[in-house]
């Protein structure tokens, strides 16, 4: 397993990285969404071994991204299903895929995404404004947030530039 904790940093990014950060949790996650439920299904449809998967299943239970299901039927069945907090992951997924759309896919786009009401291909993630307007880098301004601690505090605090840099 990669990095699995990053201590000395007050930081949501490295806080999520500990939950989703392995490379076979995302796949995990992609799968879920596309409606794998059962873990021979993860297993057909991700290639990964045994050992592998049910330490992440374990994981993403454990963190509350998933939850495991009993269902009827023979062998102890068990479904596995995002919960609310593993659900709030789609825009991160659409977001890294439609990345790797641009960045890592010579030949094109493996899968596009539709909107079912209006038949057309949805629009790129971005970060916007509150009332919408798309924001690059440079024009978003950080502050600490009520969980910053005193590093983070004097590092983006009145006396930082409180901007992205370009």
């Amino acid at each position: 397993m990669r990095n699995g904790q990053f201590p000395s940093q007050t930081c949501s990014v490295a806080r999520a990285l500990e939950i989703v950060g392995e490379w076979w949790t995302l796949l995990i996650i992609r799968e879920a969404f596309f409606g794998a439920r059962r873990f021979g299904e993860f297993e057909r449809n991700l290639g990964v071994a045994k050992n592998v998967l049910s330490e992440r299943l374990a994981k993403l239970v454990a963190c509350g991204v998933m939850e495991r299901v009993e269902i009827s039927g023979r062998g102890n069945p068990r479904d596995y299903r995002l919960t609310e907090k593993g659900r709030d992951l789609f825009p991160v997924l659409v977001a890294l895929m439609q990345w790797g759309d641009r960045w890592a896919a010579p030949a094109g786009a493996p899968l596009r995404l539709f909107d079912p009401e209006t038949g057309e291909e949805i629009a790129a993630i971005r970060v916007t404004g509150a009332k919408g307007k798309p924001l690059a880098p440079e024009e978003v301004r950080i502050e600490p947030g009520p969980g910053a601690d005193e590093r983070v505090a004097r590092r983006f605090g009145a006396a930082a530039s409180g901007k992205l840099p370009r």
